[in-house]
């Protein structure tokens, strides 16, 4: 008997010290695969406490607020155990067995699997617990009867299916995992039907998000915008690229996700995106001046009065102050509303990785008139977004009354 006390109070001995690194090995991944899930864009409120809730984010049926997922046992998840984590996460069912609001992405976190909620669950564990409750979410009827999400969710909730991988490379197969599942990325680039749920026979053709334009992922809608994988990967890594920077709704995504993510994941999605095959990049062809429209050539004026300081005469931009215009994917776009709203709205100061940042652009709404806006909106796509529609002041004017007044929306 002594003798098998003393064997197995070995094994307990050896046995520790392998768990406790299992354990740690679970949580470290779990950490980065919270990152790849974007889980702190939507669940920490600005200046607040990392995961602790209060962000507000406006849908087309009332302002939904992002919840505590800290491990406060009393506001947050601290009760959960892995199983009624991996139903929030991948059914939007609650503890208490409430449904969740598809502000949370269950729908593409449905086909994420155990062991990777697992890991995310074991690494929320270990972060400090918040003891304050998030804002609670009020909707008008319909919409805050959560029994009615029953039915959508039915309908809904696990209808999105991957695009079969077979013959297709492991880097592929990986960043679609990572975009469509992890990153969840259709969620803001996949446009949404009247009861808000993604038209998949669309998907990631683009959506619009606060009166912004979530632009298409298509790999030719790509390409014919100047990206090849290695720009791609380089913008997700640093926010930043040749074609321009990451704003809006994608700054957060990139601080908070994507430049945590180790480089061989983000070849993979720029692979899964481009393909493995990938189409060429389509190269800007600039238009010389006396080709420009008469209301661009006005533009051209527009420009060097309230844009040359910062983006330079030709375009090319200034290092340290802001992007190169000339080819800037933001002008090759064909949908114009993101150019329309920056002008308007202006971007805050902007920091990247390293010491690289980009000064604040001041909003010029309201200092320009709707023709001189008209003007440099054609000149900057017809000069060097190689466009060849023209704007007329009414499409401008359609476009600023499609604004919707809102607090944020989701990534």
């Amino acid at each position: 008997m002594k003798l098998f006390l003393t064997r197995l109070t070995l094994a307990v001995g050896l046995a520790a010290p392998v768990l406790s690194a299992h354990a740690d090995d679970q949580v470290k991944r779990g950490e980065y695969l919270a990152r790849a899930a974007d889980c702190m864009a939507c669940h920490t409120a600005p200046g607040g406490a990392p995961f602790a809730g209060g962000l507000p984010i406006v849908s087309p049926f009332g302002t939904i607020y992002g919840t505590n997922i800290t491990p406060s046992k009393e506001h947050g998840i601290g009760l959960y155990n892995d199983d009624e984590f991996f139903a929030a996460l991948t059914e939007g069912k609650r503890r208490d067995g409430a449904h969740l609001y598809p502000a949370m992405p269950y729908t593409s976190y449905h086909l994420m699997p155990r062991d990777d909620s697992d890991a995310i669950h074991a690494y929320l564990k270990t972060i400090e617990p918040i003891e304050r409750a998030a804002p609670e979410t009020r909707l008008s009827f319909p919409f805050n009867v959560r029994l009615g999400l029953i039915g959508w969710n039915l309908l809904y909730g696990k209808a999105l299916v991957l695009e079969p991988a077979e013959g297709k490379s492991d880097a592929w197969k990986r960043g679609q995992y990572m975009v469509e599942v992890l990153g969840h990325c259709g969620e803001c680039h996949t446009p949404r039907g009247l009861p808000g749920a993604m038209q998949l026979d669309r998907r990631l053709t683009g959506g619009i998000l606060n009166g912004y334009l979530a632009p298409s992922l298509l790999a030719t809608d790509l390409a014919a915008r100047g990206w090849n994988e290695q720009d791609l990967a380089t913008f997700l890594k640093h926010g930043m690229s040749a074609q321009g920077t990451m704003f809006n709704e994608m700054f957060p995504v990139f601080h908070n996700s994507t430049q945590g993510l180790n480089d061989p994941d983000l070849a993979a999605m720029a692979t899964f995106l481009l393909g493995d095959k990938p189409p060429a990049a389509q190269a800007l062809v600039e238009v010389p001046m006396d080709k420009l429209s008469p209301s661009a050539q006005r533009g051209r004026q527009e420009y060097l009065n309230v844009c040359a300081g910062c983006h330079a005469a030709g375009g090319e931009g200034k290092p340290h102050i802001a992007v190169a215009m000339r080819g800037n994917t933001t002008l090759r776009l064909e949908d114009s509303r993101n150019l329309l709203r920056v002008i308007e709205d202006g971007i805050g100061e902007q920091k990247f990785s390293g010491f690289e940042h980009m000064q604040p652009m001041p909003g010029f709404a309201g200092k320009l008139s709707a023709q001189q806006l008209t003007d440099l909106l054609n000149f900057l796509r017809q000069g060097w977004g190689g466009q060849s529609a023209e704007l007329a002041v009414s499409d401008v004017q359609k476009l600023q009354a499609q604004v919707p007044s809102v607090e944020h929306n989701a990534h």
